[in-house]
């Protein structure tokens, strides 16, 4: 009981967190399992994002959402600046003791609006550098570089932490073993392991080969479909199911027309977009999984998920994907933007079935050693908490 004349202290203000994400459904697809952990671990937690399909789904975890509109295409100087603008009023009106910036776009936006609306503990969570990441062309390897001096000039500062999710970005962006202490690496977003579980193969032949993604010319769909059309035409019994859709709001994304080309040819089926929820069971329908990525990837959840299922896993040697896949351990690894190699890598499959059990067991162990949600979800708020202290 108060005594008279004594009045009951305020509760602790808890620290809060803000998450700035482009999209509601990328936020929901890959970073919430971090939120969660958050949350059970004290923080105020809030989602800044252009809402459109999930604003339910992440309101029930228990997070504030604050509407964010931008469009990821634009490269009107005057569009991004009243996103920055808009981003910068957002972020001192919340008030976070610390920013969670997720995605290169988010990055060096979100965390210029950050550091004017004086927020400095930020964690650049840097998911894949996407096209400047697998740069090939003068271009992009000259925009690769603004973009580094941008984010080590004007984001990082004393109190600025890195979030990586592969060995190789670290190193794109000029941080070397002096900023050690800066840098985190996690297994990615990290899965459910209960939710992504084994499943007995499928009869084989014919071998059934999966690609989840969204149709990006960056994830190398065209290379997986060329590379089966040719192992068939080599008399292989395989298979290739496209699963996803264009993304709208990026500009590599394949034409829908390009699809259904693919879809008319033989041994390839496009089954267009697909809930979360299905995944599962679209592994269990199928042996392996094919991600002919060209580079630029943080660490994919596709890949995660199909480890975690137990299935085998086709992929390039690029960051990211090695990552994860070790070549003849998980999977196999080949060059990028090589129809040839891949199709060798199906053949040898089709011809050895049996690898596809080992392969698959090494994957589903493989997750179990670092790359679960609660793995990862630990390793994040300790970063958090060590920012706090």
């Amino acid at each position: 009981m108060t005594s008279p004349g004594t009045s009951t202290p305020a509760p602790a203000r808890k620290p809060r967190l803000l998450f700035v994400v482009t999209e509601d459904w990328f936020f929901w697809s890959h970073f919430q399992p971090m939120a969660r952990a958050a949350l059970a671990d004290g923080f105020d937690v809030a989602v800044a994002c252009r809402v459109r399909d999930h604003a339910a789904q992440i309101t029930s975890l228990g997070c504030r959402l604050l509407p964010l509109e931008a469009d990821r295409r634009t490269l009107n100087p005057f569009a991004i600046l009243r996103t920055i603008s808009g981003m910068h009023d957002l972020i001192q009106d919340d008030d976070p003791d610390i920013v969670h910036l997720i995605a290169l776009r988010s990055i060096v936006i979100g965390g210029l609006a950050a550091r004017l609306a004086g927020v400095s503990r930020r964690v650049v969570a840097l998911t894949g550098m996407g096209l400047l990441g697998a740069a090939s062309t003068l271009r992009l390897k000259v925009a690769r570089l603004a973009v580094r001096a941008f984010i080590r000039l004007v984001v990082d500062d004393d109190e600025t932490r890195f979030l990586f999710e592969n060995q190789s970005d670290p190193g794109l962006l000029g941080l070397d073993a002096e900023d050690r202490a800066k840098v985190t690496i996690v297994g990615g977003a990290g899965i459910d392991p209960e939710v992504f579980r084994p499943e007995p193969l499928p009869p084989n032949p014919p071998l059934k080969l999966a690609m989840i993604a969204r149709m990006l010319w960056s994830k190398g769909a065209d290379t997986a479909v060329a590379a089966v059309l040719q192992a068939r035409n080599a008399g292989a019994d395989v298979t290739l199911s496209l699963y996803g859709a264009p993304d709208p709001g990026n500009p590599k994304a394949i034409p829908e027309a390009t699809l259904r080309t693919w879809d008319a040819m033989p041994g390839i089926r496009w089954h267009g977009r697909i809930d979360q929820d299905e995944v599962p069971a679209i592994w269990a329908e199928h042996h392996a999984a094919v991600l002919p990525s060209r580079g630029g990837e943080g660490l994919p959840r596709t890949l995660l998920e199909a480890a975690g299922c137990g299935r085998a896993i086709l992929t390039t040697d690029v960051p990211g994907c090695r990552d994860l896949v070790r070549g003849g351990v998980e999977g196999l690894l080949v060059p990028p933007d090589d129809p040839e190699a891949l199709t060798r890598a199906i053949l040898a499959m089709a011809a050895e079935p049996h690898w596809i059990d080992h392969m698959g067991a090494a994957a589903r162990a493989r997750i179990l050693i670092g790359f679960t949600e609660t793995t990862v979800g630990r390793a994040v708020v300790h970063l958090y908490r060590s920012m706090l202290a």
